[in-house]
């Protein structure tokens, strides 16, 4: 089971990354989220740390990971036609984690440094 420790670990260690001051955890590369701390709606808005909304590049792999592991990924119509997905932390494994967030990363990060990390 992955918690917020783990992506501030996994995200902190990859090439020029950044973390945002937050209430929660907020890493971008190149000035472009890649994780952060799902903002559940509502008033007053919480920073839901046990969620991590992931960049995942376009449509298809949304609806990819959506459909086939519907446990672990969500989305809210907030999120409609965003490529975007919540994961919930809890039904993952550090392994797998470290996947999606390095993923992530390799999809917003510039491409000399995707390049530099092969």
């Amino acid at each position: 089971m992955a918690d917020a420790d783990d992506v501030r670990r996994i995200a902190s260690a990859l090439p020029h990354v950044v973390e945002i001051d937050s209430d929660g955890f907020d890493f971008r590369v190149g000035n472009k989220g890649f994780v952060w701390s799902y903002p559940e709606p509502g008033r007053p808005r919480r920073i839901r740390t046990d969620v991590a909304v992931l960049f995942v590049g376009d449509e298809a792999e949304k609806q990819a990971l959506l459909l086939g592991e519907s446990e672990r990924f969500f989305t809210t119509a907030a999120y409609d036609g965003l490529p975007l997905v919540m994961l919930r932390l809890e039904t993952v494994d550090v392994e797998r984690l470290t996947e999606l967030v390095t993923d992530a990363w390799r999809m917003r990060a510039p491409e000399e440094l995707v390049n530099d990390l092969a």
